[in-house]
Parts: structure tokens; sequence; C-alpha cells
């Protein structure tokens, strides 16, 4: 942990990235867990653009629980660290795989959303965005002004990361010098692929886990064991009472 203090209270520009891991304790179950959402709903049958495609109603039974149950979960002591280091200029902005926007609502301001956010539906068609309206469940998938069917503004499988978060993330992870990975399993590509690119720009990475992960032994420069939500306070609490030293 002092390792971990000083190398983020002397670094230049400090970015973070987080995965599931960090909202877990917030309730919200990895996907990937024995009781997450794809033990319910194959991703192959409710998340991919295919599926969406072939039977919108359908996909959106899922997407409509998923909604409610983000709206009902509040973030917790781990989102309000990053954003209190942001806040006081010790961190340049998040990353996040998630799309539970849990960063957002916890005061981070320069947040890239990897993945999308699950409280907002886009129209593949013509663009137009807007709010989740849980009002809109029993009449199956919402429809657009032009016509289509509105999606989740979220990456499905099969969607390629959007331009602007791709390169807005692509921006933090090259430019910064000390890395926090926080919750991430580096499974999921591209965004695993962001602490590599960090290094390789001479970025220490400093990995927040339960577990080791496939980084830990390869590119983390100092693993952090334990939750996120206990873990991340006593990071900022370190970092920033040496800044008023």
């Amino acid at each position: 942990m002092e390792r971990a203090i000083r190398a983020l209270a002397e670094a230049r520009r400090a970015v973070a990235v987080t995965g599931a891991g960090i909202s877990v304790e917030s309730g919200i179950p990895d996907f990937r867990s024995a009781d997450g959402l794809w033990s319910r709903y194959p991703p192959d049958q409710f998340a991919t653009i295919d599926a969406f495609y072939d039977d919108p109603d359908r996909v959106w039974v899922m997407w409509y629980e998923l909604a409610e149950t983000l709206g009902s979960v509040q973030p917790n002591p781990a989102h309000y660290a990053l954003a209190r280091l942001e806040k006081a200029g010790r961190l340049a902005g998040v990353i996040t795989q998630n799309i539970d926007a849990l960063h957002h609502r916890a005061g981070s301001v320069n947040v890239v959303e990897f993945h999308g956010r699950a409280d907002a539906i886009v129209c593949p068609a013509c663009g137009r965005r807007r709010a989740m309206e849980l009002s809109h469940r029993a009449h199956g998938a919402p429809r657009c002004e032009c016509g289509g069917y509105m999606k989740p503004d979220v990456v499905l499988f099969g969607e390629i990361i959007p331009p602007g978060p791709l390169a807005a993330a692509h921006a933090l992870a090259t430019s910064c010098d000390v890395m926090l990975v926080i919750g991430t399993s580096a499974q999921v590509y591209p965004a695993a692929s962001l602490p590599w690119m960090a290094r390789e720009n001479g970025a220490t990475i400093i990995e927040c886990n339960t577990q080791p992960s496939a980084f830990t032994g390869n590119v983390t420069d100092i693993f952090l064991r334990g939750k996120a939500g206990e873990i991340l306070p006593v990071l900022a609490d370190g970092v920033l009472g040496r800044a008023e030293i």
C-alpha cells in the first residue's frame, strides 16, 4: 500500500481502468459469476447485435430487468474514492468497462464509458438517443420516432467500440505515468489491452483485485489484494494526505 500511495502521489498523470469488480460491492453481481446475468440470459441469445435484430422484443426482456436493477443501486466507497482523487487533481480520468453509470453518480467527471451505459437507449437506424424508460416495458422493445427499434446504448457482442470512447481511452492510456487497474478480470478485449498500452509507454501499473488476474504476473507492478471498496479509500486517504503535507 505504501508503494502504491507513493507512486500515485508522485504521478504527473494518473488514470484508472475499472471492471465489474468495482461494482460488485454496490450489489451488482459480475455478469460471469454463478448468479450473474449470463446464468439466466445466455449472452449469445440476449446480448449480441444479431440477437437484437433477430428478436428485439425477446432481447429487451433482459435489458429492462437489468435497467431496473441498476436504477436501484448506489455507488460504493471505491467509486467515491476515485471521484475524490479526480477532484483533487490526482486522477486525470476513469476508463470503465461497466455500463452502470456509477462513476458519474459518485461525482467523477472525466469518465470514458468504453462499453456505453444502460440508462440510455439509441436508435441504430437514425442515431437518436434518449433516457431509458421502464414505463415502456409492457410494450416490448421501444420504438424510435423514425420507426426503428431502439437498443440499449451499450456495445453488444458483435459490435465495435465507438471511435470516440476508443480514442479517448487510448489517449488516457498512452499519456499516463500511473494506471490503476481495478476489479477487472483481463478477459475482455480491447479494454484488457489498455494496461499493456500504458506499460509500453512507461507507466507504473497498480492493480486492485480480490484475486490475481492475467495482469498480475505479467504487467502489474504493485498488486493490492482485496475489495475495491476497502482498498481504494485507504489509497485515496494516503495520497491526499501526502498532498496536504
